[in-house]
């Protein structure tokens, strides 16, 4: 499916990656959705996309992070709700549909990988659909036109995050 990117690996700059193609999108007047997996804090580039006509954020995650060995109900919901919306989304066929870290809400059993299978078959092909997040799921590698992984090669140990960077 050559409308569908995905973005994954350790290092950083997914989501990154996808925000600058979803600026890159409002500035030739097209309407972008980012939906946010296991997100919920309101990040720099989250109050950014606030004030841009065209681009809305939807975040479905709490403040806080999700434990991956062990994701609580709360977290399985809300990444439910969020997959949800981003069926409804779709349907209003916007440029392009940015579903932020759902390769690992899938990969850790938030959502059902199948559900989001089925998202993506179904997204009219006029959609460009990007999959941000680590541990993107074989069968999404599978079906996606576009894979990047991205790996660190060196960064500082116990560097703390920079506001305004990092978040």
């Amino acid at each position: 499916m050559n409308n569908v990117y995905i973005w994954t690996g350790d290092g950083w700059g997914k989501t990154t990656s996808a925000l600058g193609v979803g600026l890159r999108a409002v500035g030739h007047g097209k309407k972008v959705v980012l939906i946010q997996f296991m997100k919920g804090r309101e990040t720099g580039e989250v109050r950014a996309i606030r004030k841009i006509a065209n681009f809305s954020v939807h975040q479905f995650g709490r403040a806080g992070f999700v434990d991956l060995r062990n994701p609580s109900v709360k977290d399985k919901e809300l990444a439910s709700k969020g997959l949800r919306f981003a069926y409804s989304a779709a349907k209003k066929k916007p440029f392009l549909l940015i579903l932020d870290e759902i390769n690992v809400a899938a990969a850790i059993g938030l959502i059902d990988k199948k559900e989001v299978l089925n998202l993506l078959l179904h997204v009219d092909p006029s959609v460009t659909v990007y999959l941000t997040g680590r541990y993107a799921p074989k069968e999404f590698i599978r079906i996606a036109g576009y894979v990047t992984k991205i790996r660190p090669i060196k960064f500082p140990k116990n560097a703390a995050a920079k506001i305004g960077i990092d978040y």
